[in-house]
This record gives structure tokens, sequence and C-alpha cells, in this order.
């Protein structure tokens, strides 16, 4: 099974990271947080990667291309026949890392829909490649085969933004809740995929969170795994630097390598 992982979108809310690089590039730890999410799928036995590039494709493509030079040492031997020898190993040399540019204006379905021919045929995961969660894939696929459905999504209950006031009916206070659990769930990634997906997926401008998932569930083709663990996205800066904190203090709850 391989993993399809969406990288291509603008990153408006972080232009103090994204001017200069596609959003899943920043780094958490010396990392891009790409690589963090690769990272936690291969420790799981999934290392076969199809990444959907668009806005600065060109940095993702060379941090792959250049991937030995950055994570070894190296010896560069000058001359008319010109070689380069690489000392030590890295983790990560059984991974087989596809990089397809899929349009930088192209929607999220789109993007899926535009790498059929390196998936056709078989079922894959799907995810963002800006939010990170310590997802128990055996769990997630056992899950997915359980229902037969075309589609499985990951829903958590996120905390809420701000605190909460409790009032009673004649306006006193009874108590705060410093950011409680929201009640309902949200969609944060991590699907499942047969193949018969991209019979929901139309072209370019396909949102995948919109008409495709709807008629999913108009037709009874979807079901949501509920992940009651750790789930952190990358949408702002300082949720950037929470990121940062966490892996910093040794307390990074993805970190299982």
């Amino acid at each position: 099974m391989k993993a399809v992982l969406l990288a291509g979108g603008l990153g408006t809310r972080m232009r103090e990271e994204t001017e200069f690089r596609p959003k899943p590039m920043v780094e958490v730890g010396g990392r891009p947080v790409l690589w963090h999410i690769m990272k936690l799928l291969g420790q799981q036995d999934l290392r076969e990667f199809v990444i959907c590039t668009g806005y600065k494709s060109e940095i993702i493509k060379n941090y792959f291309l250049n991937y030995l030079a950055l994570n070894q040492d190296f010896t560069v031997h000058l001359g008319d026949h010109s070689r380069i020898e690489y000392h030590g190993a890295h983790d990560e040399s059984d991974w087989l890392v596809t990089v397809a540019d899929t349009g930088a204006n192209t929607m999220t379905g789109g993007r899926i829909k535009r790498i059929r021919g390196f998936v056709d045929g078989e079922r894959f995961l799907c995810t963002y490649g800006d939010g990170i969660a310590d997802i128990d894939l055996a769990a997630l696929l056992a899950f997915h085969e359980s229902h037969g459905r075309i589609a499985t999504m990951t829903a958590v209950q996120p905390e809420s933004r701000f605190g909460v006031v409790d009032l009673a009916q004649n306006g006193a206070v009874r108590r705060f809740k410093e950011k409680p659990q929201m009640e309902g769930w949200i969609n944060i990634g991590y699907f499942v995929f047969e193949p018969e997906i991209f019979d929901y997926l139309e072209d370019d401008s396909t949102v995948l969170e919109q008409a495709p998932l709807a008629k999913l569930a108009e037709d009874g083709q979807i079901a949501a795994y509920k992940h009651n663990g750790f789930w952190q996205p990358m949408d702002t800066y300082r949720e950037s630097q929470l990121l940062n904190e966490l892996w910093d203090s040794g307390q990074a709850p993805w970190r299982t390598w």
C-alpha cells in the first residue's frame, strides 16, 4: 500500500514561513513536518510515498533528490570524472518516494486524481502533509476492512480554541473550562481509499472535502475511524512553535523511533 501526501497548498496563514517554502517543508526539530509524517508511517511498514506538490514544488523535489547529501557525510571527487562517495547510512534507505507536481492551483481532490497512475488499482492511504497524528495504522486498516466501504476518514474531537464559561439561567457564572474538548468530530485526513474513489473526483477544481466526501456519505460509502490519540495541525506559526516545543522537550507523542 502507498501513502499519498497532499503537499501543494499555499499555506496563506503561515506567511512568516511559507513565503519561502511550502508549508510541509517547515521544520520541526530540524526536519520538515512532511518528513515526520513519513517517518511515523515508515515505522509502521508503510514506506512507499507519492507526494502531491504544487506551490514551490521545486523545494520538495530538491529535498528528496539531495536526500543522501543532506543526511550523510560525503566526499566529492572533483575533475573530469567527478563522483561522490557517501559515508555511513540513514534509516530511510528502504523508502520509495515519488514526487509529482500536481499544479500550483489544483485543489485537493484534483491532486489525488492527477496521481491516479501511481496508485491505480490499489488501496492507498491519503493524508495532509502538514498535520501530525500518532495514528495506529494497523488499527485504521482493520477498521477500514471491517466496514467494506470505499473510504475511511480519521476523525478527532479537538479542543476548543477558547476557554468556555458555564452560565446559569440567571447569568451567574458556575465555572470556567479552559479549552474543553468539543463534542463534534472533525476530519484530520489519514484517509484509506479504495480505487473506486477516482469515480468521485472530476478535475483540478475538485475539493476532496466538499462534493466527493458529501457524495460518498450520500452513497453510504464512507465511515469515520475515531482517533483518540495525539493530533496537531500546523496551520499557523504558533502551531509550528508548539510542535517544535514538544520535540525539543523530548515529549513529542508521534516520535516512535
